[in-house]
This record gives structure tokens, C-alpha cells and sequence, in this order.
């Protein structure tokens, strides 16, 4: 031994080690950074500064949407052995933790399917005489099965907490299939546990009132209707003083679709500018698009308005017949008395005189005003209600002067359905839900609503069209009846994951 040095031994030696040295231990050996002392160093056998914290954790795990169990009531979404579970299982040794100082954490590699999840934890503390002693050692959490209250609710078929009831008292579907692409362009019905269709209506459930109630705010905003909230209770727990309610929110939609008549009281026509009480909807929106077929006055009907004046449909679209125009003559420079209101730029005033194609052999014609007047030639097809050969119970009509009532009231043009449907070379999508009670016209009902949607441009500015690849349209001009047509400008292309990979994404998968 040199000169310089100085031998230390005994109790010099362990007060020197504990005031300067940094002492590590790992899995119970004694090693110091800048002297190796064979054994166990006396401060590891008489302190344990992982003492207090558990060495085995549970942690509760839900198979069905595999989600942990963050306490108290938090399901959280983590993937095998990465931070988020890593942060998840520290917080379960938190209170345990809190008189010493964690440096390091990380994974050791178990089998997966072990339902174990161990830690390597590494700590320090400060102990006797201010010596600050470290040590490595691993936590082992048992992972328990746990069925989340979400997934529990749904294996128990009790797993809506709110329902938002859609109805409309009519026998068309027009303003559904209208409502339908609205929500899908918005992407509202992704929130929607389950979508049931019925006979009048949808029924759209929600795993939260929340997500119900912006269902109901943009109903409001988007057709004209009213609503009622009502709540039933489930459940009541006494000592938290907390209640679970199941919420059910009742949209009535104003029972009004597009070519309805319609007959509007005598104090609602004169509010509206002396608009004439038989009336024609030309479009259902946030409001009801009404048109004088015998002035072109034009007014727009908001849901307050309506429940406070309200009027009926006077004839279903069963009830629609065919006329052929036997002669036309166009309206100009009709002048409108005092307090009128807007009229139509879009329409065309003509007084016209029509045969039912079901009465060809006895020569009887109708005389009546039309809005038509652009469309409509000598020798057309044309569809109309038949009032004078036909019984309409409704409260303002029978009130009218029989001389003020029309003959007949014109709705649109017609065309042949077959060639129309032969050259759409585009499609809607669909939202999927559970059709119960329906009625056997849906289909003509839905083709109804697509041959709106190609002659009305401002209706389909609110709904996604898309491409239809699977269909090629014949072009041809003996085909070309006049029919209006979607451009190609207006088509969406349609996309899928198909599209997006590649063909089947095989080629883009990296190594």
C-alpha cells in the first residue's frame, strides 16, 4: 500500500460510503460506482426503500372493446406495452410512490396471452445521514376481466340512453329521403348506436343525451318541425345522490312534402301578400316553398308560422293523373293587385286547356292556370289533380267560393320513368338501418324523390351525388325525350378503401 493512501476500515469506512458514495442495488447487490466491496453493503440489509410499494397490481380489462379501467369510472383505449399503458399502470402505484422518486420505467416481455404486464421501475430516496440509495425492481400487474358499462349495457339490450323519435303524418317520403342525404353529407348519423325505420318515421338511439340533443338541434335548423323532451327514470343510487335517466326527444315534421296542395286560411294567404289559398309546395327545406299557381306569387312558410296556421295536403301522389295538353296559351305582363308579393322568375304563367288520357274517347277538357307554362307544349304529358271530379274534405276548401276553386291544378311535367332510369348514371348512399313495416310503393316513392332531384338544381345543392361506375348510359337521340339530367360536374366520385390502397393495398405494405 503507497504512502498517499489512507486505509479506511470499519465504522470510518461506513460513514464515508453513506455521506459521499451513491449506493445502486440490483436485485439485492451492493455496487459502488468508484469501489467494488465484495457482499452485501450493511445499509441494503437494513434498508428497503421500495418497502410499501405493491409488487403485484391488478388492472381491469373489457374484451369486447378492449379498453383499461382508468379509476374511477375512465375506460381508456391502449395499445400492448405502450405509453399510454404504461401511464395508466403508474397511476395505479401513485399513492404508494409518494416518498420516493421514480427515475426510470419500463416493459419486461411477457407472453401475451398471460394477462401479466411487468414493470421495471427504478427509484431513489434519500436515507440515513443524507446517503441517497437507489434500486431497481418490477411491479407485476395482473390483468382482470372487466365488462366496461358501455358493452355492458349493450349485451343487456339497454344500451341507448336516448332515442330521438322522427315523425311525419304523411303517406309520401319525400322529406325523409331529403332528410336522409342531409345527415349523411354531415356525417350525423355516425354518432347513432342504431337507426330503425318504421312506417312513419325513424327512430335514431344514442349512447349519450348529448349527442341526442345535437341531433335535435340540427333537425331544427334543417326541416320545419317541432319538438317534446321527456325522460324516464332507470335508476337512483341514494348515497351519491346521482339518477340515470333514458331520455326520448319527439320530432313532429310539418306533414307537407313537395307537390302537395295544399289550402291555406284565409288569414294566412293575406298575411303572405293576398296569396291565393290553393297553393302549390314546390320544395321542403328549413321552410315550406309554396307557389300561386294562378299569379306566380311565391312565399316561404317557417314552422312557427305553420303550427300557428296550420293546413293539410288536400291529395296524396296516388291521386296524380295524367292530362295531355290540348292547347297552351303563355301569360305576360299580368299585373297583381296592391300588397303582393314576390313572384316567380323561374316559372311561367299560361292558362292551359288538358284531357285526361283516361277519357280520350269522350272529348271532355279542363281549363286551369299553371306555373308551367316554360315547360309545357301542345301534345305533352302532364301530371295534376283532379278537383272537379273528386271529393277533398278539408275545412278552408269548403268554406271557398266554389268559383275560386280550380278545375284542375297542374304538378309537373311527365316523362317516361323507364327511359329516365335507364340513363342515370348516378347514385345516392344509404344509411344502414333496421327496416321494419314497409310499405310496398317505397321503391316508386324513391324514384319519385330522384326525378325531383334532376329537375330541381337548387334541392340537390344540399346532397352529395355520386358516380354510378356500374352503369353506362346508352346516349342516343331518339332516347332524348327532354328529361332533365345531372352533369357530370355535379357527380362526386365515390371513395373506398380499394381506391385509396392501390386494388387490394398488398403492394403498399412495407417490410
Amino acid at each position: 500500500m503507497n504512502d498517499d493512501a489512507i486505509a479506511l476500515s470499519g465504522p470510518l469506512y461506513d460513514f464515508v460510503v453513506s455521506t459521499i458514495l451513491l449506493l445502486t442495488t440490483h436485485n439485492g447487490v451492493y455496487s459502488s460506482p468508484c469501489h467494488q466491496q465484495p457482499g452485501t453493503h450493511p445499509l441494503l440489509t437494513q434498508v428497503d426503500i421500495s418497502e410499501g410499494i405493491p409488487k403485484q397490481v391488478s388492472v381491469h380489462f373489457c374484451k369486447q372493446c378492449e379498453r383499461y379501467l382508468q379509476p374511477p369510472g375512465t375506460w381508456m383505449q391502449c395499445a400492448f406495452e405502450s405509453r399510454e399503458l404504461l401511464a395508466l399502470c403508474l397511476k395505479k402505484l401513485k399513492g404508494s410512490m409518494n416518498k420516493v422518486r421514480l427515475i426510470d420505467a419500463g416493459f419486461l416481455w411477457t407472453e401475451p396471452h398471460s394477462k401479466r404486464i411487468k414493470t421495471k421501475l427504478t427509484i431513489q430516496k434519500e436515507v440515513m445521514n443524507g446517503a441517497i440509495l437507489q434500486q431497481v425492481f418490477v411491479v407485476e400487474f395482473v390483468v382482470l376481466s372487466q365488462m366496461c358499462d358501455d358493452c355492458h349495457r349493450v349485451e343487456a339490450k339497454d344500451f341507448w340512453k336516448a332515442v330521438v323519435q322522427v315523425r311525419q303524418k304523411t303517406q309520401h317520403k319525400k322529406t325523409f329521403y331529403y332528410l336522409e342525404q342531409l345527415l349523411l353529407k354531415h356525417k350525423l348519423h355516425q354518432t347513432a348506436l342504431n337507426i330503425k325505420e318504421i312506417h312513419d318515421g325513424l327512430d335514431f338511439y344514442y349512447s349519450s343525451k348529448q349527442h341526442a340533443q345535437k341531433m335535435v338541434d340540427f333537425l331544427q335548423c334543417t326541416v320545419p318541425c317541432r319538438s317534446k323532451t321527456s325522460q324516464r327514470l332507470i335508476s337512483h343510487d341514494i348515497h351519491s345522490n346521482t339518477f340515470n335517466y333514458k331520455s326520448t326527444f319527439s320530432i313532429e315534421i310539418v306533414p307537407v312534402c313537395k307537390d302537395n296542395v295544399v289550402c291555406l286560411s284565409p288569414r294566412l294567404a293575406q298575411s303572405l301578400g293576398n296569396f291565393g289559398q290553393v297553393c302549390v309546395c314546390v320544395r321542403v327545406t328549413s321552410t315550406i316553398h309554396l307557389i300561386d299557381p294562378n299569379t306566380l306569387q311565391i312565399a316561404e312558410v317557417d314552422g312557427n308560422t305553420y303550427w300557428r296556421n296550420p293546413f293539410n295536403g288536400l291529395c296524396s301522389p296516388r291521386q296524380l293523373e295524367e292530362f295531355l295538353v290540348m292547347d297552351i296559351d303563355v301569360i305576360r305582363d299580368q299585373k297583381l293587385g296592391s300588397g303582393a308579393g314576390v313572384r316567380s322568375n323561374k316559372h311561367v304563367l299560361a292558362e292551359v286547356w288538358v284531357q285526361k288520357t283516361s277519357e280520350m274517347d269522350t272529348g271532355q277538357q279542363y281549363h286551369c292556370r299553371t306555373f308551367l307554362g316554360h315547360l309545357l307544349n301542345i301534345g305533352d304529358l302532364v301530371l295534376g289533380y283532379d278537383f272537379a271530379n273528386s271529393n277533398v274534405n278539408d275545412e278552408y276548401l269548403n268554406k271557398m267560393n266554389p268559383h275560386h276553386v280550380p278545375d284542375v291544378v297542374l304538378i309537373k311535367k311527365s316523362y317516361d320513368r323507364t327511359r329516365r332510369v335507364k340513363r342515370r348514371n348516378w347514385k345516392l348512399q344509404e344509411m344502414a338501418r333496421d327496416k321494419e313495416g314497409m310499405d310496398t310503393d317505397d321503391e316508386r316513392q324513391y324514384q319519385d324523390f330522384l326525378e325531383d332531384l334532376e329537375e330541381d338544381e337548387a334541392l340537390r345543392k344540399n346532397i352529395n351525388i355520386y358516380k354510378d361506375t356500374s352503369k353506362i348510359p346508352v346516349e342516343s337521340d331518339t332516347d332524348d325525350d327532354g328529361a332533365p339530367r345531372i352533369s357530370l360536374a355535379e357527380m362526386l366520385e365515390e371513395m373506398s378503401l380499394n381506391d385509396a390502397t392501390g386494388g387490394d393495398g398488398a403492394d403498399m405494405m412495407t417490410d
